[in-house]
């Protein structure tokens, strides 16, 4: 049997960063994975949108930290992500969207998160053409972005092996077993392992890790559709949040990429619960027809692909970070609800801390956001 420092249960948005800032720390790390590279669940379904403008202190502070490793990213170590700050806008078209979104900025503006409320006039000069009928005004947050996530986690891949991080990839965790309250040993279906802490980031297996410790984690996959166009020369800068709600569909967004791309996903009501992979008929009819209305200049481009992912959601909205009271060595890092990619960087450190026993005031208010012990009565505003 194997023996590390720590192990981790998941190779994917969250696995990963927090795999590369552990090794960084001369950590002796061990991830496994079921599937034959890192990032083939849901990471590489991500459209590669990544912000702080959340709606509590743990996200905005953990989001944050990300966009810097995200952003200084080709600076520090030369490997082009495709970052670009291309900022987040939430656009209103009525009196009740338009007072949320300024009382949430309250909030926001507390916790040092850099957003402003702008008028129709200056949010037609950063999406031209936009439909302005109706239009109350945007939130706009410049420095959130974009990165493409299929590049960001290879890059952060390498960087953990370089420090020493270790893989075990096409292998199936079968058993967690527990002596003395504490997990003794991952049992896969190729060997054994020990650690002296255990990383649960197992993204849509989340619950039924879980279970294997009689741990119950309340992360339920549900299903989003996304697409991708033809790139075409770049005419508008901000990812575009549609928060307003219609049959079928709870919000919608898109935004430009680095290569001029158009990539957009829909928000389905009622959530499609699962982790069925397959496209549907329904999304690019339905998504395409409330994409054009509110900015007609989409109407002519042609849509290379579709995919569909899944939001390891919670009751909600908050991800479930930290500790086990039962298991002393076992860390959850779970329940991301779509948003582990822009997230994992800033998590990856935290989790870290947690590990190290190396905490600073501001991790623990932000890990109060994320306590698995809480009773899940609230609701993240930006889920």
């Amino acid at each position: 049997m194997s023996n590390y420092d720590v192990i981790i249960i998941g190779a994917g948005s969250v696995g990963v960063p927090t795999t590369l800032a552990l090794s960084e720390k001369k950590l002796k790390v061990l991830v496994i994975d079921s599937k034959s590279s890192a990032g083939q669940e849901n990471n590489k379904k991500a459209i590669g949108g990544i912000r702080a403008t959340h709606s509590d202190f743990g996200k905005i502070k953990v989001s944050q930290r990300s966009i810097e490793i995200f952003s200084t990213w080709k600076e520090k170590y030369g490997d082009d992500i495709g970052w670009m700050a291309n900022g987040y806008s939430f656009p209103a078209y009525n009196n009740e969207d338009e007072k949320k979104l300024k009382d949430l900025m309250k909030i926001q503006h507390s916790f040092g998160l850099n957003i402003k409320w702008i008028s129709p006039e200056e949010y037609e000069k950063l999406v031209p053409g936009i439909n302005i009928d109706g239009l109350r005004g945007s939130t706009y947050s410049p420095d959130d972005g974009s990165a493409s996530p299929l590049l960001a986690l290879n890059a952060f891949y390498y960087k953990s092996l370089d420090y020493g991080a270790e893989y075990k990839f096409n292998e199936s965790v079968i058993n967690i077993e527990l002596k003395d309250n504490k997990i003794s040993q991952i049992v896969t279906d190729k060997g054994q392992y020990s650690a002296d802490t255990i990383i649960n980031a197992s993204g849509n297996n989340a619950k039924e890790i879980g279970e294997m410790m009689e741990i119950d984690l309340p992360v339920i996959p549900d299903s989003h559709e996304g697409a991708i166009t033809e790139p075409v020369e770049r005419f508008f800068e901000p990812m575009v949040v549609d928060t307003r709600p219609i049959k079928g569909s709870a919000n919608y967004y898109f935004y430009q990429n680095n290569e001029g791309q158009v990539i957009f996903c829909i928000t389905p009501s009622p959530s499609i619960i699962g982790t069925d992979s397959d496209s549907t008929s329904e999304f690019l009819p339905q998504v395409a027809k409330r994409m054009v209305e509110l900015y007609p200049r989409l109407a002519n481009l042609k849509v290379r692909r579709t995919w569909r992912g899944q939001y390891p959601m919670t009751p909600d909205g908050f991800p479930i970070v930290g500790r086990s009271k039962e298991i002393p060595n076992l860390i959850n890092a779970v329940g991301m609800c779509g948003q582990g990619y822009m997230l994992g960087p800033g998590l990856g450190e935290l989790i870290t801390r947690i590990v190290t026993n190396e905490f600073s005031d501001d991790d623990i208010r932000a890990l109060k956001s994320f306590d698995p012990y809480r009773d899940f009565s609230g609701m993240e505003q930006f889920k």
